[in-house]
């Protein structure tokens, strides 16, 4: 985006406004960072009650068959994901990667199957590339619409049921990657049980028109504060969850990034569907011999954050590169800085001992496990 565009709003713009938010650029948004109550507090009240997030500048992608079967269209994104689309259950959704033809990440999504077409979420910052992706290589046999008319958001926390409840009862019965059509405040709504916090929680998304209202009507209840991107993105840090540019990247695979449980058996070697994704054959011989590098978790010893770019050398006086960090902060429900990061699969073993390079001073961090929180998922 040329940085003298004006930045785009989305349809809770005004919203943001009046609850007191600071705003700032996000892929070619105005978006809010964090409101009063701040980024410290905002993670903790989701992580203990229930937090509201606008993702609506993320893309919402209808893919439909022309042939009227949902069969054809999940045999037509297979060609372009290595996941199992053809296996997802109606009013199911799962977790899935563009890849490219050297294996690396051009995004990652969520797929679900709505019956008569699948409905795509794709990252704010490729939703444009993504969209041309698709129409290049499905357009033959499928109708692809990027929705323009939709808000997205997000319901995170232990209180999300909950409070949902209040709108639609029926959501109790909505188990972790769940799909379900629903009013709310009398307003047609698609409801997924997921979110991007380790939190149970919902995305919702809503005719723009009546966005405002729908947001207004769940921040009414004295669980739910509203959370900005500063708090989102510690939550999904202390989760393990990649954000798109950082950890995760078109010189990224998937088995580097350890996201391998997102390769379903159909599409691995001696599935029924194996290969036939873009990147297949490296993909395939990285599940099955190893990748030189793997993403890790990584615990800083003491209370200092280290930041994405940081260095990573095995030992104090940084004359062996080990890997590099690409996502850390503090982590307030941890209650120590966490981050993550590549290193060379040698070093990748919990427990190693490294050594990231800040400021000229080079802090020990441990490989440890992802994530830094138990994740409260319903399954």
């Amino acid at each position: 985006m040329d940085d003298h565009s004006p930045l785009k709003q989305t349809p809770l713009h005004a919203l943001h406004a009046s609850l007191g938010a600071r705003m700032v650029p996000f892929a070619g948004y105005d978006m809010p960072v964090q409101y009063p109550a701040g980024v410290m507090k905002e993670h903790l009240h989701t992580r203990a009650a229930a937090g509201l997030f606008d993702v609506s500048h993320m893309g919402q992608i209808i893919l439909r068959p022309r042939s009227g079967k949902i069969e054809d269209a999940a045999l037509a994104l297979e060609k372009l994901v290595p996941v199992d689309v053809l296996g997802l259950g109606e009013g199911r959704q799962r977790y899935g990667l563009f890849t490219n033809d050297q294996g690396g990440i051009l995004d990652d999504l969520m797929i679900a199957n709505r019956g008569d077409h699948l409905f795509l979420v794709v990252n704010a910052a490729c939703k444009d590339a993504d969209f041309a992706h698709l129409q290049a290589e499905l357009s033959a046999t499928c109708d692809l619409t990027l929705l323009d008319d939709r808000a997205l958001i997000a319901l995170q926390g232990p209180r999300a049921e909950c409070v949902l409840a209040e709108l639609w009862a029926d959501v109790a019965t909505m188990r972790f990657m769940d799909v379900a059509e629903a009013d709310l405040h009398d307003v047609p709504c698609v409801i997924s049980r997921s979110g991007y916090t380790g939190e149970d929680g919902f995305e919702i998304s809503i005719p723009a028109a009546s966005a405002q209202d729908v947001s207004r009507r769940l921040l009414e209840h004295p669980d739910v504060l509203p959370i900005g991107l500063g708090a989102r993105d510690s939550l999904r840090l202390e989760a393990g969850l990649c954000l798109y540019g950082n950890d995760i990247d078109t010189g990224t695979t998937p088995v580097e990034a350890a996201l391998e449980w997102a390769l379903q058996k159909a599409r691995r070697a001696g599935g029924a569907r194996e290969g036939g994704f873009p990147g297949a054959t490296i993909i395939l011989r990285q599940l099955a011999d190893g990748a030189g590098r793997r993403r890790v978790g990584l615990k800083p010893e003491g209370k200092a954050p280290v930041r994405g770019g940081a260095m990573l050398y095995t030992d104090a006086e940084g004359r062996a590169e080990a890997g590099v960090v690409t996502s850390g902060s503090f982590g307030p429900s941890a209650d120590h800085p966490v981050a993550m990061g590549y290193v060379d699969s040698a070093h990748s073993g919990n427990g190693t001992q490294l050594f990231a390079e800040v400021r000229g001073k080079y802090l020990p961090v441990a490989v440890c496990a992802l994530s830094f929180i138990t994740p409260t998922y319903k399954r």
